[in-house]
């Protein structure tokens, strides 16, 4: 989401009622939830050329003084906008340059624009313990601002720490006030953990007042609002609601017309629904505008499933020569790069490494499902039933978590188990893979003709 500008909004002039953080529990009874309705979604104006020409004056301001550490910090934040809304890695090279040049110029104490620049490029970058320790030193030094625990919250959460999250936003929310920009950033985080935790009826609640929130701003943030339309779509998604995610997706695209995370989601549901050349158009698009590897693998798979096996295997290569390039600069990748090793079984040992070494410094569950999975396809079972253990322990409703767990069910002899979560994912999401979901269905098929095997054992069997 973009850097946000803090706006004063009337929550009584919105006539708002929202759950607050601490009025939420896991497994809450979604049917009491209300959420706010949403107007069809439109164009909203973008500031790009005003966002330009502010970069280029602040550059031009530290050239004729390189120690302009207010400087620093907006330049910083206008980069860390425009990775936002591009996904361009350079963006962020420039903010963490320009954040760490803020710090060496003044320090942290006298400096807490600098801190948080350097917080957000790192959790930008994935650098999830440093973005929560900095995060914590923040709100030593600005005990009664919200925005340092915003940042403690997110690296809490991809660091696993889940409990220690919560209590990082509900202090955020305590603080916040009644702020619009604060508010949608409330909601947006009791989203994600009620999607955690198993309610996805309060997260899509919760998303969609995120998004009335934004779009009720004075001045609507076009990526803010892309972001939100884009994550009902990921919620329905992963309930398995296809229509409904495409026209969230559309929606996000026509708030924000070539909006790349949009578009690659775009090209996976129009993939579930059967249209294998339209995803693939899709994905084309998005990568035009943004290489990302997950985008790039998942094209490679479309291609493979229309038998153009050649530019399917250029796409999987274009995959490694990324995920190389990245691992000489950090972690960014790490983690599509085991899981997509594993899911087409290429180097199985490093892929487990890879995963493996991740997890022990960050517990969340879809690093243990990483680790899971990784191990399966490394013939380390008891590593894959640990791990797969620790990814269900949210009780988090995503058929890939239910999939990996059936499939090391499955590798261990447990039939009943894996029949049970093999159905549990297919019948969440009958698609949530375009190869995987076929192999469950295979899997599922086997494990029928077994049982009816030994049901009706043949003369010769007895």
């Amino acid at each position: 989401m973009r850097v946000k500008r803090i706006i004063v909004v009337s929550m009584a002039a919105l006539g708002l009622v929202v759950l607050t953080l601490n009025a939420y529990r896991p497994r809450a009874t979604s049917a009491r939830l209300t959420s706010m309705p949403l107007p069809p979604a439109v164009l909203l104006s973008s500031d790009l050329a005003t966002t330009e020409q502010t970069i280029r004056f602040l550059e031009k301001r530290i050239q004729r003084d390189p120690e302009d550490f207010i400087a620093h910090n907006k330049l910083a934040s206008y980069y860390l906008q425009r990775v936002r809304e591009t996904g361009d890695l350079a963006y962020l090279n420039l903010a963490s340059h320009a954040a760490r040049t803020s710090l060496a110029t003044l320090p942290a104490e006298q400096n807490t624009g600098g801190l948080t620049a350097l917080a957000q490029v790192e959790f930008t970058s994935h650098e999830f313990a440093s973005s929560r320790d900095h995060a914590k030193r923040l709100a030593e030094l600005e005990p009664e601002k919200s925005y340092p625990q915003q940042i403690l919250g997110d690296a809490l959460l991809e660091l696993g720490e889940y409990d220690e999250a919560r209590e990082a936003f509900r202090k955020m929310e305590r603080m916040g006030g009644f702020q619009g920009l604060a508010r949608v950033a409330t909601e947006q985080r009791i989203a994600r953990l009620a999607v955690l935790h198993g309610d996805t009826v309060a997260a899509l609640n919760h998303m969609q007042n995120a998004t009335a929130l934004a779009l009720a701003m004075p001045v609507p943030h076009r990526e803010t609002v892309a972001w939100c339309r884009w994550q009902l779509g990921e919620l329905a998604f992963f309930s398995g609601d296809y229509a409904a995610a495409e026209q969230h997706d559309r929606d996000a695209l026509t708030t924000f017309p070539d909006y790349y995370r949009a578009l690659a989601s775009l090209g996976r549901v129009r993939a579930a629904r059967g249209d294998v050349t339209g995803g693939i158009e899709q994905y084309e698009r998005a990568i035009r505008l943004l290489p990302d590897p997950a985008f790039v693998a998942a094209l490679g798979d479309l291609y493979e499933i229309a038998g153009r096996h050649k530019e399917a295997a250029a796409q999987y290569a274009l995959f490694e020569a990324i995920a190389r390039l990245s691992e000489a600069s950090g972690n960014l990748y790490n983690r599509q790069q085991a899981l997509f090793h594993a899911d087409h079984d290429i180097k199985p040992q490093a892929a487990y490494a890879n995963a493996a070494k991740e997890y022990s410094v960050r517990k969340d569950i879809y690093g243990a499902d990483a680790a899971a999975w990784t191990a399966l396809k490394a013939g380390k079972l008891p590593e894959a039933q640990a791990a797969i253990k620790d990814a269900l322990r949210l009780g988090t409703q995503d058929a890939k978590l239910f999939y990996h767990a059936g499939m090391i069910a499955r590798a261990v002899g447990d039939r009943a188990s894996a029949n049970g979560d093999l159905k549990r994912a297919l019948a969440l999401n009958p698609q949530f893979d375009p190869i995987q979901a076929s192999a469950a269905r295979e899997t599922l098929a086997s494990l029928a003709a077994e049982q009816n095997n030994r049901a009706n054992p043949t003369s010769d069997g007895k």
